[in-house]
């Protein structure tokens, strides 16, 4: 005889596998999406979805040109559904990733990733930061910006911070895990976006143009 807990038991097991094989569907749903898109502007286009521990499914596509060459860019779950669910262009949005990449003659392949911790901590140091204060200085020059390391207590690690110390009510800094940047950096997507999208945010919630 089947008691309650039994039954309930069964009933979330059920949910579970339901929920999992609506998440499956929704990833080759967006796979498929993702490959349309970019059939649209390109002739060649392979795609593969791959998991990243900390963002899940990441999808990473590679277009090529006509004399063959290779160029390859990824994209998060999150950011591709936001996309197609919008109606702005999604398929506009992620052909100008491979426009951008295929100025880069002979072929833009994923970077390779550091291999060891000392590694990581150079590339953070020499390549990471560097680029993106530079990339955030020239963005938003003539104007004073402050963008450098930071130890976040929420995130327990460092983050990359930037902001305009001229705003001096409310909110005038945004910060990121350098995780996130590091990501984006080795999926060939340019990590100070992320950075210039957050601090034009700030300077619309104080109506500054």
């Amino acid at each position: 005889m089947m008691n309650n807990e039994t039954k309930n038991a069964e009933g979330n097991s059920n949910q579970t596998i339901d929920s999992d094989e609506k998440y499956v569907e929704l990833i080759k749903a967006v796979y498929q999406n993702g490959l349309t898109a970019l059939k649209m502007h390109f002739d060649n286009v392979e795609g593969q979805v791959t998991n990243k521990e900390i963002y899940g499914p990441v999808f990473v596509y590679q277009v090529k040109d006509e004399s063959n060459n290779g160029y390859v860019c990824g994209f998060f779950l999150h950011e591709l559904v936001t996309k197609f669910q919008s109606g702005s262009d999604p398929s506009g949005w992620m052909a100008s990733f491979f426009v951008e990449l295929m100025r880069t003659e002979g072929g833009k392949l994923l970077p390779k990733a550091p291999e060891s911790e000392d590694e990581a901590k150079a590339f953070i140091d020499k390549v990471l930061v560097p680029q993106c204060i530079a990339a955030v200085r020239e963005e938003f020059a003539p104007q004073d910006v402050h963008a450098d390391l930071a130890w976040n207590e929420e995130h327990k690690g460092m983050v990359f911070e930037a902001g305009f110390p001229e705003i001096k009510d409310g909110n005038n800094v945004c910060a990121f895990p350098l995780h996130a940047l590091y990501t984006h950096f080795f999926l060939n997507r340019d990590p100070a976006d992320l950075v210039i999208y957050g601090l034009y945010k700030i300077r619309e919630e104080h109506g500054i143009h």
